[in-house]
């Protein structure tokens, strides 16, 4: 044998045997604490039903640990409850914690997997990530800024002025007019558009669907084969209808905007862009389609669910607040004034609005446990074993309620992220790195949910005055704070009053309702 042959032959044969022992190491050691395991169940009945990410907070104080380990039927879970543990892992060692559960019930049975957030890690994923960022990059603002502008002033702002009460479909067909017309260049009708109810009935039968606990086919995988009409396997049933409104999802608005581009009446857009850069040529122009068709209703989906909770919890948050309403009015008064509407241009001089936003971001999180991911090998964090399959689980409830960095968690208080001077606090952590996610699985979309929720917050704020309800008898009605859970949590219906601040103010409202109309 050449002396080089030995010698390469002796690497690779160090770094098996170092790879054989490192893993025999890391298995010798214990998993991270959590309840005491039943046999073969483990922990099944200790996982809540619901709001698990308030049980999973508690365990870190019951068990001394920011990291805790359950095990239900065979899964290993993994929770991550402080920003430190997530921060270490998920974007320290993103090589091992970046893949996703291959879930049976919504990828499989319900046609999600082609979803960005439900795939695994690998050149798929990659392909749409890429192809997302190279047309809506953070740097390229104009891609996105004009058609939020448009949309709020022109069809949010008029909706509530004409229809106050009908507050949560105004913004909830704003906000889903302007993903439309992002990813497809649709234009949505003011009330009962076709699309948005599309997006509506689909995407709540995801939200039903939120973690392996609700399924049982998630922890019994095999149960999908079962046969429709076998006792028990209604879920099934149930699949096949939420398969097909997934279906139309995806489908139907990139074909109407396929129809439009071959006219040549097509609204400039991402999927527009993309369709006329395909190399036909390159003999794989159906899989470029493919990707583009998924990476833009991954847009429509992205706009259409959690972005609208947090403008919900922003109005509800004004209601049961006053005292933070007008003291962000009284900043736009100082800095915009009431000759015109807020701009994008405005925000680094509201920091007090900016302030509000992040409360909002931390004290109802959109997902309260995001999208959990799946380590690809055995790992070992401060003398833990954490097993290679592992689902793994932030808390950003638990984080974003951490009182060691946002004292008096449970109250809404703006001022936590001011200095003295009034300005954005540096030293305190924002909200957004724990709320859109961790590592190369973080949300692309970020910077337009920000800028959707903070052009629709200043609007809002700058030429409205929203206070509580009255009942039949002129009674102020208590909003509360009660909120729905799921995969997004919402707040419950509650009602508000919604009326212009001043004449001058509807007469701006009016104005650019004329010109959104004539566009």
């Amino acid at each position: 044998m050449h002396p080089l042959e030995v010698v390469f032959t002796g690497i690779a044969v160090s770094i098996a045997l170092w790879g054989i022992l490192k893993k025999r190491n890391a298995m010798s050691l214990p998993t991270p604490p959590g309840p005491k395991k039943l046999p073969l169940l483990g922990n099944l009945f200790d996982i809540p039903p619901n709001r698990e990410w308030l049980t999973y907070a508690q365990w870190t104080k019951d068990y001394d640990s920011d990291i805790l380990h359950v095990k239900a039927i065979g899964m290993n879970i993994v929770i991550l409850n402080s920003f430190k543990v997530a921060n270490e892992l998920l974007d320290k060692r993103s090589a091992t914690y970046s893949s996703r559960i291959r879930w049976a019930m919504t990828a499989e049975l319900m046609g999600w997997g082609w979803l960005m957030s439900s795939m695994p890690y690998g050149e798929p994923w990659r392909e749409r990530r890429r192809l997302f960022q190279s047309y809506f990059h953070p740097g390229k603002q104009t891609t996105h800024h004009p058609r939020q502008r448009e949309y709020i002033r022109g069809m949010l702002l008029p909706l509530l002025l004409a229809e106050p009460e009908n507050f949560a479909d105004a913004l909830k067909h704003t906000i889903g007019g302007v993903a439309l017309s992002l990813a497809y260049g649709i234009k949505v009708l003011p009330r009962e558009d076709p699309y948005i109810r599309i997006a509506e009935e689909a995407l709540e039968g995801m939200a039903q669907v939120t973690v392996s606990t609700r399924v049982l086919v998630e922890l019994i995988p095999f149960l999908k084969y079962i046969p429709e009409w076998m006792p028990g396997a209604g879920f099934k049933r149930q699949a096949r209808i939420w398969f097909g409104l997934q279906k139309k999802f995806r489908e139907r608005p990139f074909d109407d905007c396929l129809k439009e581009l071959a006219a040549g009446t097509v609204q400039p857009c991402f999927t527009s862009a993309c369709m006329e850069n395909v190399d036909r040529k390159a003999g794989d122009a159906e899989h470029q389609r493919e990707v583009i068709q998924d990476t833009s209703a991954m847009v429509f989906a992205a706009g259409a669910h959690s972005t609208l909770s947090a403008m919900e919890t922003f109005l509800l948050a004004m209601v049961n607040f006053p005292e933070v309403q007008l003291k962000a009015q009284e900043e736009l008064d100082r800095v915009v004034g009431r000759s015109r509407l807020p701009d994008f241009s405005d925000e680094a001089d509201l920091p007090y609005l900016s302030a509000i936003l992040r409360e909002v971001l931390r004290f109802r999180p959109s997902t309260p446990l995001g999208v959990p991911h799946l380590t690809t090998e055995d790992d070992v964090y401060e003398g833990y074993h954490i097993p290679k399959g592992s689902t793994v689980v932030a808390n950003a409830w638990a984080m974003l309620h951490d009182d060691n960095d946002y004292p008096e968690p449970e109250k809404f208080n703006p001022d936590r992220f001011l200095d003295k001077d009034g300005k954005l606090d540096p030293n305190v952590m924002d909200p957004a790195r724990m709320a859109f996610g961790f590592g190369r699985r973080i949300c692309p979309g970020s910077h337009i949910a920000h800028s959707n929720l903070w052009l629709v917050a200043a609007s809002i704020l700058a030429t409205f005055n929203i206070t509580k309800a009255l009942d039949e008898s002129g009674k102020e009605v208590e909003p509360g704070l009660e909120y729905i859970t799921g995969l997004i949590m919402r707040p419950a219906p509650f009602k508000c009053t919604i009326k212009p601040r001043s004449q001058e103010t509807a007469d701006l409202i009016i104005a650019h309702r004329d010109r959104f109309v004539e566009d």
